[in-house]
């Protein structure tokens, strides 16, 4: 003990203490409340209310924590409290432009919000699929009736300038081997929309950029011409590019600033009213009236304060941005033209200005003073009447174009909901009908005023608003009856671009067939309502999905694994799924690495194209063109590859090879005129898009003997047969390439997404011979070597964790881990072998979309298979065995036969 102490720091040091434990005392240590801490016995619900009913001993601090309660869940109080004045159009307009900034909204999101699951993608939120149960009735509507499609959200690029200096410098992102070009005679003309497929300049068949669609503007007689392309939004920041650097374009002519979203003084008005606590707001009829339009703030796809015209001073060439300004509807199905000549009627030729103070319909009146276009609408009137002497869409000639200026659609509006059916007494002048069946549509109906942005503009600022048609509807005498408007009725210029449909292959010529409306901003909803009115099914981004698989046309993105938009889709696709496979326990998911499965999320196109590139070099298959004709070369000298040696190709192929790498590296970095360089993702391997080729390689695919054979469709091609010399010339070319095919189950099975495409061996083949029934052979169950791997380091996970207490936690090893991170139990975890020949059957490619096929009553499938190892394959198989493959999905170890096609 001390001998002595200091009264004020001993009263100091014991007063800090004695707070603290009155501190600990009073703070509750748990988060029950105090009627909570009593006995069992002693509980009762109304202690929870009624503080009174608690012992005298815990009021006080149950009188505490109602105080304390009552603070903490004190809300500030709601501006608007009822539903009702949430719900107002003012409130309404104000929070939908602020959930536009993100994602912009189409003018039918309204509409699909309410009927659809919404998805965010490419910078806008668009409907994915009906929540109805209508997988079946969207197949039957696009084969019996007509599917609407909303593509607003495709992205429209505008080229103004000499048609000389556009083709010239646009001829060098296409090729004419692969199809059309912008050169194109009959495109040309404005007559009818084309497709291509867009690369890089100068770098065909390399660098990809995307597939488009383009409409030429017909010849008007001026200098300049304009030309609409049409392209998917995760390709367009790499066109536009491509397309500002070929034509020079370096500065922009404008820059779109998007209004401020800021109410006006009239809703500044109505909002206090409504802030104002304890009064409910007074209708005034002023306010009624004045009903703010819903803002359009941008496309979604660039900056709303990005240039959105740039201009070559070089060339002279204007780009213009005009997403979002163009709205584009699609009906797919036999009876589209029935929904179009039924829900819409040309316009009332108009000479005089129906108001003087408004601009509305001003440029029609004009129009309709000049002969030679009142001449025109008149033509263009009679031949869209014509549509509906046709049984279908196909029957136009493939991408035809029509102009028109139609009416007031909502004026047409039935009163309730009916389906479209096609009228035979209608339409009795069968020469005519059979006239535009077998020429198409003159030159001249081609022509729209859609093309003019002032006409545009003026059309969308003058439009009726659905409150004024309501109150007109409201006045009519006979309630139901037809609204005549009159020289009020607004005029809207649209254009007409038929679809063709299915159109390569034998079967199904012309399914999927129908008609675009391309038509002014502001009138989304003026036209989609009238049209779910005539009975159509609507469908959404899984609907398009499907038609285009009924197509077995590629599908943009997911179909393009060689565009960096692909590759981005590829990478999102795999992070998916990848984590949905974390999300369930071990037990209750397949284990890829056991069924031999490498990569069951992704698709490695380049590891695949590589592999077959150094079998076919370990078996000395790319030879100098000169050994082709010697006389010790053997028939079947295209063998089984070594696949146990690599060895090294001769000097003209080691030579080609590193021209390919070389051209390939070139193509990663494209330079525009500022100097600056664009880094584009690697791609190591490119997609065939060759028609000739193709039309050789879908000949050779067919059986030559035997019961499938085809004949007929081997005689009318016209190929060759195939030999080495003829397909060899082919590898060198192109040694990692990738064809697009199709695929029929010859049995039951259905393929699935990443499923492999397999080769069968020739004991597969006989007892597929022997037996019609069998279904197929199976994988052997593999090893899983890093199960042993992640045991260990679980293992040493634990030891880790309990080290020793004098050794801080700072000096344990974190690597444990970071590699139990890298592995994953059932998936393959280090590099990538050799994936063609880690099964017992050879891999030739991947199954990009599968399903059952309502049409075809099988199983059927679309992907990309090496072009080096298709035609090892072919040139192994008997002559009534062609195009015989295996296919197997990356959770099962059972193969199934399926026919392998190539359609052109």
């Amino acid at each position: 003990m001390p001998k002595y102490i200091t009264v004020s720091a001993f009263a100091q040091a014991r007063a800090a203490e004695i707070k603290a434990m009155l501190k600990a005392v009073t703070q509750k240590s748990s988060n029950s409340l105090v009627f909570q801490t009593l006995p069992r016995h002693m509980r009762r619900r109304a202690m929870s209310h009624n503080i009174r009913r608690l012992p005298r001993r815990l009021r006080e601090m149950a009188r505490k924590e109602q105080a304390e309660k009552a603070v903490h869940q004190k809300k500030e109080q709601s501006r608007s409290k009822c539903r009702r004045a949430r719900r107002r159009h003012v409130q309404l307009v104000a929070e939908f432009n602020r959930r536009q900034r993100k994602n912009i909204w189409l003018e039918t999101h309204i509409w699909h919000a309410k009927r659809f699951h919404m998805v965010k993608k490419w910078g806008y939120c668009l409907g994915n699929s009906p929540t109805e149960k209508c997988y079946r009735a969207c197949y039957r509507a696009m084969t019996k009736h007509c599917l609407l499609q909303d593509l607003s959200y495709y992205c429209c690029l505008e080229l103004t300038g000499k048609e000389n200096e556009l083709l010239k410098q646009l001829s060098r992102i296409c090729s004419a081997d692969t199809g059309l070009t912008f050169e194109e005679p009959c495109c040309l003309s404005g007559r009818f929309e084309g497709s291509l497929d867009l690369y890089r300049a100068d770098c065909y068949p390399e660098a990809m950029l995307g597939p488009v669609t383009f409409i030429w503007k017909p010849r008007d007689g001026s200098a300049n011409r304009q030309l609409w392309i049409w392209l998917h939004p995760a390709l367009k920041q790499d066109i536009l590019q491509e397309l500002k650097a070929i034509f020079q374009c370096s500065e922009p002519e404008e820059i779109c600033v998007p209004d401020p979203v800021t109410p006006s003084d009239q809703e500044e008005k109505q909002k206090v009213v409504v802030q104002k606590l304890g009064k409910r707001r007074k209708e005034d009829k002023e306010g009624e009236k004045a009903v703010p339009v819903k803002k359009i703030i941008g496309d979604g796809t660039r900056d709303p304060l990005q240039a959105c015209s740039w201009v070559s001073p070089a060339t002279g060439v204007l780009i213009s941005d005009r997403s979002m300004e163009i709205l584009r509807y699609r009906l797919i199905g036999p009876w589209a033209h029935c929904v179009l000549t039924g829900t819409l009627k040309a316009a009332a030729l108009q000479t005089e200005m129906a108001n003087s103070e408004t601009e509305l319909n001003k440029w029609w009146v004009e129009n309709c003073k000049d002969s030679d276009k009142v001449s025109l609408h008149q033509r263009q009137s009679a031949i869209f009447e014509l549509l509906e002497g046709l049984s279908s869409p196909s029957q136009v000639p493939p991408g035809t174009v029509l102009g028109l200026t139609v009416g007031d659609p909502r004026v047409n509006l039935p009163k309730k909901k009916t389906k479209a059916f096609p009228d035979s007494e209608k339409c009795q002048d069968v020469a005519k009908v059979r006239q535009l069946y077998l020429e198409g549509v003159p030159v001249d109906c081609a022509h729209s005023f859609i093309w003019d942005q002032d006409i545009c503009k003026s059309v969308t600022d003058t439009k009726i608003s659905e409150q004024d048609l309501n109150h007109m509807r409201a006045e009519l005498l006979v309630p139901g009856s037809h609204l005549d408007l009159g020289p009020s009725e607004s005029k809207i210029p649209i254009l007409l671009v038929q679809q063709p449909g299915k159109m390569a292959g034998e079967d199904r010529l012309g399914w999927g067939s129908g008609w675009d409306l391309c038509l002014p901003k502001g009138w989304g909803m003026a036209f989609w309502i009238p049209f779910v009115y005539r009975g159509v099914r609507v469908g959404g981004l899984q609907e398009a999905l499907k038609h285009s698989e009924y197509q077995r046309t590629p599908h943009t993105p997911n179909d393009f694994p060689d565009c960096r938009a692909g590759m981005q889709f590829a990478k999102e696709l795999e992070a998916d799924l990848l984590e949905k496979f974390k999300r369930r326990p071990p037990a209750k998911r397949a284990n890829y690495v056991k069924l031999g499965t490498l990569t069951p999320f992704i698709c490695p196109w380049g590891q695949l194209t590589k592999n077959w590139e150094g079998r076919m070099k370990a078996s000395g298959e790319v030879v100098h063109p000169s050994s082709l004709h010697a006389e010790h070369q053997e028939r079947h000298s295209f063998g089984e590859p070594k696949a146990e040696v690599v060895t090294e190709a001769p000097s003209e192929s080691g030579e080609l090879e590193e021209t390919m790498e070389v051209s390939l590296e070139d193509t990663l970095k494209g330079k525009d005129d500022t100097g600056t360089q664009d880094v584009v993702p690697a791609s190591d391997f490119i997609v065939l898009r060759s028609e000739k080729l193709l039309q050789q390689l879908a000949a050779w695919c067919y059986p030559t003997v035997g019961k499938d054979r085809r004949p007929r469709l081997v005689s009318r091609l016209g190929q060759k047969q195939m030999t080495e010399e003829v397909f060899l010339p082919i590898l060198r070319s192109y040694p990692r390439a990738l064809v697009w095919v199709k695929l029929s189950l010859l049995r039951k099975g259905n393929p699935e997404l990443h499923a492999m495409i397999c080769i069968p061996t020739e004991d597969d083949l006989l007892q597929l011979g022997r037996d019609r029934l069998y279904c197929g052979p199976q994988e052997p169950r593999h090893q899983d070597t890093f199960k042993h791997r992640i045991q260990k380091l679980r293992e040493e996970k634990k030891t880790t964790t309990k080290a020793p207490e004098d050794e801080p936690a700072s000096s344990i090893p974190d690597n444990t881990t970071d590699k139990q991170e890298d592995l994953i139990l059932g998936l393959w975890s280090d590099a990538l072998p050799d994936v063609t020949s880690h099964c017992s059957r050879a891999l030739l490619g991947y199954v990009t979309r599968g399903d059952f096929s309502l049409a075809a009553g099988c199983g059927q499938a679309l992907g990309f298979v090496s072009l080096t190892g298709l035609l090892w394959m072919l040139h192994r198989q008997p002559a009534a065995s062609k195009g015989l493959v295996l296919v197997r999905t990356p959770a099962s170890l059972q193969y199934r036969f399926a026919r392998l096609t190539i359609e052109v």
